[in-house]
């Protein structure tokens, strides 16, 4: 699963801005000074929340509905779009090395060319992936 939906209830700062909190991830807080910039610290911080559960093999909790909380005056719900590609695409970018094969005519033709194989491989597995969405 690369999408993953889960509710933010935002809670109005008396001196402005909005403090989040997430109730099927009570360890997840932030803040953000105007709406879009809490809207982008929600999901920052709901991704970094759901990469840690992943990589330590931990279940994800089922996402609540939105309706399902009670706001007080100010507060309200939406539900927090997180793409985990993506995520890892910009905060992942340790390399690894990988051996692989491909005919010699191949390899001599794109050496002439100057041609950077990581780049192409980099290239091809995110063509790749994005068009399996």
């Amino acid at each position: 699963m690369e999408h993953y939906f889960y509710p933010a209830i935002f809670h109005k700062e008396k001196k402005g801005g909005y403090w989040i909190s997430f109730p099927d991830f009570p360890e997840c807080l932030t803040q953000g000074e105007d709406l879009e910039d809490a809207y982008k610290m929600a999901s920052d911080a709901i991704g970094l929340c759901i990469d840690d559960k992943i990589k330590n093999n931990e279940p994800l909790p089922q996402a609540s509905a939105p309706v399902d909380f009670i706001v007080e005056n100010d507060d309200f719900s939406c539900l927090i779009e997180f793409n985990l590609l993506h995520y890892r695409r910009t905060h992942n970018t340790k390399s690894v090395k990988k051996t692989l094969s491909i005919p010699e005519w191949l390899n001599e033709a794109a050496l002439s060319q100057n041609i950077n194989f990581s780049q192409v491989l980099q290239d091809a597995l995110i063509q790749k992936l994005e068009s399996m969405q």
